[in-house]
């Protein structure tokens, strides 16, 4: 099995970011650090650290929905003191969960956490082009020519391109606009910055859908188990 593999079926974190552990030197097999992203292991013979803490692979999954609040971020710790998901999650501590994707400090909605790492993989890496449906608000009017845009793809401040989104406006006024936007990259605040790119600032930001699933009567800061079907639905992604 990869390494990468080993990692996430462990619950540590999804393939990427198990990648980067093992760049960051935070990875030892058998007593020695590894910097090789596709390095096999035996999932019977070999003992695999990551900082300094043995994991082994899970053998049973848990997949949960929370709608995550503003004002808390999607690590499990923060520098600077600030509140995390996992303060409302705190049934959940020590069991292997990690986020599937994140929203920001200052966005909130449907958040997935799993020990299942090759699930989130599916859902996070943009060649599966899971769609993700957000509630924006931003300051002011938006002229169709700027919609355009963003249904074309547009460039961001930075140079990255960000690919083709559907949007729509849902209520307007002389001092904001709220659109349904549809991404299905998922790039690091995505869709903060296609707005930036034509020049909208976005004031309010949640995430509704992540396929078909949606938060439903779902209150800010609880969350529940997925069901057997909406399991099944996120893995069929995969295929």
């Amino acid at each position: 099995m990869r390494i990468n593999k080993y990692i996430a079926e462990s619950g540590v974190a999804s393939r990427r970011n198990a990648d980067e552990l093992i760049k960051q030197g935070r990875v030892s097999v058998n007593g020695k650090k590894i910097s090789e992203c596709g390095l096999d292991v035996n999932v019977e013979n070999d003992v695999v650290f990551v900082d300094g803490r043995k994991i082994k692979p899970v053998r049973r999954y848990t997949y949960i929905m929370f709608n995550k609040p503003k004002g808390c971020i999607t690590t499990s710790s923060d520098e600077f003191g600030r509140k995390t998901i996992y303060d409302y999650l705190e049934q959940f501590n020590g069991k292997g969960l990690f986020p599937v994707g994140r929203l920001d400090y200052d966005s909130e909605g449907l958040l997935l956490l799993t020990n299942d790492g090759a699930l989130a993989q599916v859902l996070t890496h943009p060649s599966y082009e899971v769609p993700k449906t957000y509630l924006v608000k931003i300051e002011g009017k938006i002229e169709e020519g700027d919609l355009k845009k963003i249904r074309a793809g547009v460039k961001g401040t930075d140079g990255t391109r960000y690919a083709p989104a559907k949007v729509s406006i849902k209520e307007t006024s002389e001092s904001f606009t709220k659109l349904e936007i549809t991404i299905t990259e998922g790039k690091n605040r995505e869709v903060r910055k296609i707005f930036e790119a034509i020049g909208k600032n976005v004031v309010f930001l949640c995430r509704r859908k992540i396929g078909e699933l949606s938060l439903g009567g779902l209150t800010r800061g609880t969350c529940r188990y997925l069901t057997e079907k909406e399991i099944t639905y996120l893995k069929s992604f995969a295929k």
